[in-house]
């Protein structure tokens, strides 16, 4: 099976093909600020993002025959984890999504590319709303805010479960190791930063990476005082826009 992954992130837009298990071909586009400057919109952003994975795939001589594309999930409504295949429903929750990130197009390009091949399916793959948590994590300090999760489910899981392979590999005399087995604290250091708690393979606690809950990151302040905050947003300094963008990016 040869398949076409794409991962649009905030800073850059991961690519890589495979034939069954074997890569074929692996490229990060990085993005500058000045590049993604030209869009008012992260939506403007779609064809050209689209057009650079075309142009990837023809100058690393990839034919462009898939028998599947898996695009990044975005921020549909709360959902467990899992492979999805992409359908009306998933691009209309799309176009209509409350939270605006790159990741809102994995599934758009995916589903555009899959179109034009016959037979060909698109997916996603354990997008950053995946919902897990605990009830008790759920609980903030005010009942006016309980906590929600976006954060990267995806890198997450995969680093997961390349931890059970390696460990496996190292330890061929036990017996094998699962993600599903295992408590674990994982970390993603990206243009936002997650940082979750992992209990048999369900993320049980995990920040809002997102709107820039936990650690400030090279995109989000993280968390503020809440004290200060309130008086910055009535001090008229900023419209809500702009005061959204300097506190998560």
């Amino acid at each position: 099976m040869l398949l076409l992954a794409i991962n649009p992130g905030s800073t850059s837009t991961k690519i890589a093909v495979y034939a069954d298990e074997t890569p074929l071909l692996v490229r990060n586009i990085r993005h500058s600020v000045e590049e993604l400057s030209h869009f008012p919109r992260i939506i403007d952003q779609f064809e050209f993002r689209k057009n650079l994975v075309l142009e990837a795939l023809e100058e690393n001589g990839i034919p462009f025959r898939f028998d599947a594309i898996v695009g990044r999930g975005g921020l549909l409504k709360p959902i467990p984890g899992g492979v999805y295949e992409v359908n009306d429903a998933m691009l209309d929750d799309i176009a209509h999504a409350m939270r605006s990130h790159a990741c809102n197009l994995g599934c758009l390009i995916a589903a555009e590319l899959a179109a034009l091949l016959p037979g060909c399916r698109a997916f996603i793959a354990d997008p950053g709303v995946v919902d897990e948590l605990d009830e008790v994590a759920r609980i903030t300090g005010s009942p006016l805010m309980p906590r929600i999760t976006i954060w990267h489910a995806l890198n997450q899981r995969a680093i997961a479960r390349r931890y059970a392979a390696e460990r496996t590999a190292a330890f061929p005399q036990e017996p094998p190791v699962r993600y599903e087995d295992l408590n674990l604290i994982i970390c993603h250091l990206g243009g936002g930063i997650s940082v979750g708690a992992h209990r048999h393979g369900r993320a049980i606690d995990v920040n809002n990476a997102l709107d820039g809950e936990g650690p400030f990151s090279p995109e989000r302040a993280g968390t503020l005082p809440a004290g200060p905050l309130i008086d910055l947003c009535y001090s008229h300094r900023f419209r809500k826009d702009e005061l959204k963008k300097r506190i998560s990016g």
